[in-house]
């Protein structure tokens, strides 16, 4: 069974906004995408770059460090699909956002 961390007030993250957080000593990127709350390895593959920390469009972000790309729902890069990042579990119990890594 997975276990969930919370790691954010569901009112932290307005639609389109995003931020790092830590789960259990692990970087994460969360992100709200329309109202929906997903999760990213927060180091990009190519220069480890803050992921969390990038400009979020639709559900694309962009690395703040290179400018590679990431769907934040699936992982995958639109640009180099063979580019990918973890995604993590995430679910919203009353105002807590909770992420899992398994």
């Amino acid at each position: 069974m997975p276990n969930f961390v919370k790691v954010a007030n569901k009112n932290d993250l307005k639609p389109g906004e995003n931020k790092v957080v830590n789960v259990n000593g692990t970087d994460v990127g969360l992100f709200n995408v329309d109202g929906e709350f997903v999760a990213i390895n927060n180091a990009c593959p190519h220069k480890g770059g803050p992921l969390g920390e990038g400009m979020l469009e639709g559900d694309v972000v962009t690395c703040p460090w290179h400018g590679w790309q990431f769907n934040v729902k699936t992982g995958v890069s639109p640009v180099m699909p063979t580019a990918k990042v973890s995604c993590y579990q995430v679910k919203v119990e009353g105002d807590d956002v909770l992420v899992s890594l398994e």
